[in-house]
């Protein structure tokens, strides 16, 4: 992004002269209070919105000088965790998860597999990670909100992207699965080489599992450091607004991430016995 700016149409200012660059590859935590324009910078990145002034990348090229056909081509390869899945209640979860690989589908396969999943064991595969297998052949709307927010970080996960997006994809987790489900996110990054860049509202998490830390205030970039170098004082100025208190998922003093130490490479279980 270079001097990205975005205005919604009712006249409210999101993002302010925003410049961001990724390696492909790289691991990227965005963190701010609420308001900050994290979601508002992911939907640009996945090219759901165009800015209004300034200049974009994903993947290497301009998504708004293509044409229909090649932007779809390009958002299949981008893979986006909402907050809140936008997944039709009365889906099965196997669908659900599935739906994740519906752009590098043909349209005879996309509505074959809705008659009859197309691949049921990789399904159950990634859904294992989450400890929701069992829950395979089971209607969305059964679930509770943090087994639907799984199910939605299992699908950008069974779709492989190139871009890996999460908009605060653990909110609505039980305070023992969210470290383990964001160690997934980062694990399947790495494993795939995907790049990925994530909104997280605690700012433990963000500095456990992310080398390089993006802050942002009233939609403008305040620092863009590696984790071992931001500091108490940078996150106290970075959440005045919001009180004394930072936003944590844990307890205890905050994580040191030294600056040349490896980041983790392990695919972290997320089984609790009896957790569903």
């Amino acid at each position: 992004m270079d001097h990205v700016g975005l205005v919604h149409p009712n006249g409210h200012r999101a993002l302010r002269q925003v410049s961001l660059r990724l390696a492909a590859g790289e691991q990227v935590a965005v963190i701010g209070p609420s308001g900050a324009g994290k979601t508002s910078l992911l939907r640009v990145a996945g090219t759901s919105v165009r800015p209004s002034d300034g200049r974009v990348e994903a993947l290497a090229v301009n998504p708004w000088q293509l044409g229909a056909r090649d932007l779809r081509r390009l958002r299949a390869r981008i893979g986006m965790v909402h907050q809140a899945p936008p997944i039709p209640p009365r889906l099965r979860v196997v669908t659900a998860v599935l739906a994740g690989r519906l752009g590098a589908w043909s349209t005879g396969r996309a509505l074959a597999s809705l008659l009859y999943p197309a691949d049921i064991v990789g399904a159950r595969d990634v859904l294992a990670r989450f400890d929701l297998a069992d829950r395979l052949f089971d209607r969305c709307d059964r679930l509770s909100g943090g087994q639907l927010q799984r199910v939605g970080i299992a699908r950008a996960l069974y779709q492989r992207p190139a871009l890996l997006l999460a908009d605060e994809p653990v909110s609505a987790l039980d305070p023992v699965l969210v470290d383990a489900a964001v160690g997934q996110l980062v694990a399947q990054a790495q494993a795939t080489g995907a790049t990925l860049l994530a909104s997280l509202h605690a700012v433990d998490l963000a500095l456990k599992w992310f080398s390089r830390i993006v802050g942002m205030r009233e939609g403008e970039v305040v620092f863009d450091a590696p984790a071992g170098e931001v500091g108490p004082t940078m996150l106290h100025d970075l959440y005045a607004a919001e009180g004394a208190a930072l936003p944590m998922q844990g307890s205890g003093p905050l994580p040191r991430v030294a600056l040349d130490a490896p980041a983790p490479t392990t695919v972290v279980p997320l089984v609790r016995p009896g957790c569903r």
